[in-house]
């Protein structure tokens, strides 16, 4: 499946999915870390746990409780096919974020899907799948995906042995001073690998915008404690 693939994007497979490995597109992952809803300056950041669904290129759902007292922050994050959604509360009652319901969020979501397909879904994104990679240089390969109308790249940095270790993407986002959505660096750093049922994957992720600019801070940073697959295309 991938002896054609441009070499930087055989090494990230050939590192990633074990020979004779059920290949699995979708997985259900506990973490826990910290997230920051501050600025670079003042992150002040909070320790999360969070249970996730991911289910590339249709979807997501991450389930999220951070920080404690009257700064606990409970809600989800996600997009399933054409619909997206973000929504947190204080204290269970009081509304912290309403967001999505429109194209933009939904498209910026589209861009969370596609980046963390590479963390921990890698065979979301064999060619099989009608995705498509190019080299970009000796050590970076570049896959194009399209899903529900949208289109997203992500660019992944691979070691000599094929590790990935940094992942971006130009995000769809308004995560900006002027609060405008527009195309804008995203990503994040991956390592600790460790394997689950045939893959090596990554337990430690740090990530956030603007990434490779002055701008950027990881504002979210996850230790993944579990990861089991679900769903097979049988071959």
């Amino acid at each position: 499946m991938v002896q054609d693939l441009p070499e930087p994007a055989r090494r990230f497979f050939l590192f990633t999915i074990a020979p004779g490995t059920l290949l699995r597109t979708a997985a259900e992952i506990k973490m826990v870390g910290e997230i920051s809803l501050g600025t670079k300056k003042e992150p002040n950041y909070m320790a999360m746990r969070a249970r996730q669904i991911l289910a590339p290129p249709h979807g997501l759902v991450w389930v999220l409780e951070a920080g404690r007292g009257p700064m606990r922050i409970d809600g989800s994050d996600g997009i399933d096919g054409r619909s997206s959604w973000t929504r947190f509360w204080l204290l269970k009652t009081i509304p912290a974020v309403r967001a999505g319901g429109d194209r933009d969020h939904l498209r910026a979501a589209f861009g969370r899907v596609i980046a963390e397909a590479v963390f921990w879904t890698p065979a979301s994104l064999l060619p099989q799948h009608g995705v498509r990679w190019e080299a970009v240089s000796e050590d970076v390969a570049r896959a194009t995906i399209s899903a529900n109308g949208m289109v997203q790249t992500v660019d992944v940095t691979v070691a000599e042995d094929g590790r990935p270790t940094k992942v971006t993407i130009p995000r769809w986002s308004n995560a900006n001073k002027e609060k405008i959505y527009r195309e804008q660096p995203f990503g994040g750093c991956l390592s600790e690998f460790r394997e689950f049922e045939g893959y090596r994957l990554p337990t430690r992720v740090e990530g956030g915008n603007f990434i490779g600019t002055e701008d950027y801070f990881p504002f979210y940073k996850a230790e993944v404690r579990e990861i089991r697959f679900v769903g097979s295309d049988g071959r």
